[in-house]
């Protein structure tokens, strides 16, 4: 696919004058999970839920046989010769391609690293080695919105590759918006191993993958056109796993001012496709931002109510405690105070606590003695034994429950219950104006509330 590329237009992603309503919002939302402090994913693990943030970029794979065009496609795309392109095989390995702020290239390491979530693909051997990543500082179209995944040219026969290509074409699959499988009308158009590759990849995400006929300018006149996609679509049909999705395979080549053709070029769905993706992430985003904000609320909430439960629970189990605690003492003191008070003259406690303090001990200690005569039936060893068995289990009962879970610290309930405060006035509130700026680029005034 050759052509000329459009006019180039670069500048920082991160300049929010330059940025689109829809990258500002995934921007904003991405920095409410992401915030060192109050973000969403630090108050989560907080609370032990694990939330993620939403990708600011879908993620596109370009898959097909080799020269089917899959890299001049990227570089029309983009404005820019990022991707080598020719009649060889040129693309031997994966290339992730996506703006930046300068023009730079990665290896396989810093490409992972870059992506985390294709962190599994270690995991084939030798694929570290054939990843890439292109930076370019493009604005054009959606690409500020867009990563595009380049992969190696698809052929049958003895060609062999470093990798398991066909695993790693499922992997990525497995985990991009859209797939982008391009047939080209001339030499490999039934590439088996392509086809293979995507019966497998329909069996999950056949939501996700589009068919289209590229360099359609290259096939011939219009009969030879339908020609080529009757056999394309036919064999696809002829897989079991695909002959119940329905295809709509459309016919592209990258325009040429000075090769004008009457082929009917639709390119620009390819585009439009890639925008309504873009705008179905963006409302996947604030969907996600709602549905984890009602998360955090409803645990705080539901932390902070069992903490009163845990206060009320602990005062009664310390009053309980003192209680038992006392009794533990009480007891074999008056144990002793019936045993030794009314062996001591009035006279001599009256020298000590007065006369009327006197009578009173007296008085109580006898009644305390005629209470355990009764208890122990005047047998001194089981009054004893009483005495310690008693103590014995009040000290117990003051003691069971002081492993009981402690409430939250008072620096602990207010951070939840900031963290609280924030969600429910910051985040939500931010992630309703951030609805409406999505709305307000497709619903007038008149129809607004």
């Amino acid at each position: 696919m050759s052509g000329q590329t459009a006019p180039r237009a670069t500048g920082s992603p991160e300049d929010g004058a330059d940025l689109s309503t829809n990258e500002k919002i995934l921007r904003d939302c991405h920095q409410l999970y992401t915030a060192p402090e109050r973000g969403l994913i630090t108050i989560g693990k907080h609370l032990g839920e694990k939330l993620q943030a939403q990708n600011r970029k879908i993620t596109v794979m370009v898959m097909g046989n080799h020269s089917a065009g899959k890299s001049s496609f990227i570089n029309w795309y983009i404005g820019e010769s990022v991707q080598r392109t020719g009649v060889a095989i040129e693309t031997q390995a994966f290339s992730f391609i996506t703006s930046g702020r300068k023009r730079e290239s990665l290896t396989g390491k810093s490409t992972l690293h870059l992506y985390p979530q294709f962190k599994d693909l270690e995991e084939i051997s030798g694929l570290t080695d054939h990843l890439s990543t292109e930076i370019c500082p493009s604005r054009q179209r959606d690409f500020n919105l867009v990563t595009f995944i380049d992969t190696p040219g698809l052929v049958d026969g003895e060609m062999t590759y470093q990798f398991d290509v066909d695993e790693a074409l499922v992997r990525i699959g497995e985990k991009v918006d859209l797939i982008y499988v391009f047939f080209e009308p001339m030499g490999q158009a039934l590439c088996k191993r392509t086809l293979s590759v995507v019966e497998k990849l329909n069996h999950k995400h056949a939501e996700r993958l589009r068919f289209y006929l590229s360099k359609a300018d290259t096939a011939g006149n219009e009969c030879d056109r339908q020609r080529v996609l009757i056999q394309v679509t036919q064999q696809l049909c002829s897989k079991p796993g695909l002959n119940q999705c329905g295809f709509d395979m459309q016919t592209i080549y990258i325009p040429d001012l000075s090769q004008l053709s009457s082929c009917v070029n639709q390119i620009e769905e390819t585009c439009k496709t890639i925008t309504k993706s873009v705008n179905q992430a963006v409302q996947t985003a604030l969907e996600q931002l709602e549905s984890d904000c009602e998360l955090l609320l409803q645990r705080t909430n539901q932390r902070l109510l069992k903490d009163r439960e845990l206060v009320q629970r602990s005062r009664r189990g310390w009053m309980r405690r003192r209680l038992f605690g006392c009794l533990a003492y009480l007891v074999p003191i008056s144990w002793l105070a019936a045993a030794i008070v009314p062996l001591l003259a009035t006279q001599t406690i009256s020298l000590a606590t007065g006369e009327r303090l006197a009578e009173a001990a007296q008085l109580h200690a006898r009644r305390l003695a005629a209470a355990w005569a009764w208890l122990s039936g005047d047998s001194p060893l089981l009054a004893v034994a009483i005495v310690v068995v008693f103590s014995f289990i009040a000290t117990f009962l003051s003691q069971s429950d002081s492993a009981m879970k402690r409430p939250l610290s008072r620096k602990e309930t207010k951070t939840l219950e900031r963290n609280r405060d924030h969600v429910r006035d910051v985040v939500k509130v931010k992630k309703n104006a951030l609805c409406e700026q999505f709305l307000r680029q497709s619903v007038t005034d008149e129809d607004w509330c």
